[in-house]
């Protein structure tokens, strides 16, 4: 099986090496740092990497209020839904076994993130199927959702590893969003978008929101928990994560469950909201995965969902590279679109 995961703006190096070789940081302790040159790294490519880091930020108005306003102004009815919050500047750890071989920026400031809030919502249904709350991705949503929301002759289709896979082609609308809404084609109008038929469930995979959060509100109603206590409770506690990091839904986003009131939070930040983090705690959810799910000696989440979870879908060719660099510790991240620094190039700098 094959899902979507972990595009992260984070930049990590590891290579095979046993549990006793690999450095983990305590919990409110200054994390250990190594000389580049005690792994063979090359020190003046490294820090072109991270000169260049620093002087590429993102061009959009450090107000992520604006920006996505702006970023998204060409789709209908789009608007701010959840909380925002003001970026600092270029802010990133370079790790290699786990110590940290080059840092820029602040790294402890709490920042908004976007799609990276995807990896995470993905482990949620990752450990919903460690647990047996979801007994298979194949399992058709609907024999656990019965609101309504799975229903009709094309909702009902619909399974987990389609929600994962980002190709499920839900169908209607969430929280006032309509599906047909996000991210429409570049042709046609309104009508043309609102009335076309929706795609067979598992053929195309579609970037949409509005179906990320379709996943998010079923995890919140099988898992019987808001996503943030979840998260806390089985990831971020036992990683040693800060207690800073927040996980929102938009304004409006409650659901009943149990008879107590839930948000619902959603997979990124279109319409704000998402996953508030710093980059010390993003740091340490990337060395859990990079130690195949553990967290010193302790198994936190299945290596088996981890290797599903970096297989690319059939219809994301592009997801392989990614796949791969992420299965031999390279995150990637748009900073690499617009410079000489390829990915190769660090895939070789971090090598041993």
């Amino acid at each position: 099986m094959k899902y979507l995961i972990l595009f992260t703006l984070l930049l990590f190096g590891a290579t095979a090496i046993t549990a006793q070789e690999y450095y983990f940081p305590d919990k409110n302790l200054a994390w250990e740092q190594k000389d580049p040159k005690a792994f063979k790294v090359d020190g003046s490519k490294l820090n072109e990497a991270v000169s260049f880091a620093e002087s590429n930020e993102y061009s959009g108005s450090r107000d992520l209020r604006i920006a996505i306003l702006k970023g998204f102004e060409r789709e209908p009815y789009h608007k701010i839904l959840g909380p925002t919050k003001k970026r600092g500047g270029p802010a990133g750890m370079i790790l290699k076994n786990g110590y940290v071989i080059a840092q820029w920026g602040d790294t402890k400031r709490v920042d908004m993130t976007f799609s990276v809030t995807k990896s995470f919502l993905s482990t949620m249904a990752g450990l919903a199927v460690d647990k047996g709350i979801i007994s298979n991705t194949n399992d058709k949503v609907g024999g656990y959702i019965w609101d309504g929301t799975f229903d009709g002759a094309h909702n009902s289709k619909i399974t987990w590893e389609h929600l994962l896979q980002q190709n499920s082609a839900w169908w209607g609308a969430l929280w006032g969003a309509k599906d047909w809404a996000d991210r429409p084609p570049k042709e046609g109008n309104v009508d043309d978008w609102k009335f076309a038929l929706p795609k067979e469930p598992g053929t195309v995979m579609e970037y949409n929101d509005v179906r990320v959060n379709v996943l998010a509100y079923a995890l919140t109603h099988v898992w019987r928990k808001p996503m943030p206590q979840v998260l806390k409770e089985n990831i971020m506690d036992h990683i040693g994560a800060s207690s800073t990091w927040r996980w929102y839904g938009y304004d409006h986003a409650w659901t009943e469950i149990d008879g107590i009131n839930m948000k619902s939070v959603t997979g990124g930040g279109h319409s704000g909201a998402g996953l508030f983090i710093n980059t010390e705690d993003m740091a340490r959810f990337g060395l859990l995965f990079l130690n195949n799910g553990k967290w010193k000696n302790q198994s936190i989440i299945s290596n088996e969902w981890i290797e599903q979870a970096i297989t690319p879908p059939p219809q994301t060719p592009i997801m392989a590279i990614c796949g791969g660099l992420i299965k031999k510790g390279i995150g990637t991240g748009k900073v690499f679109r617009k410079t000489s620094i390829t990915l190769q190039d660090l895939a070789g700098i971090l090598s041993s």
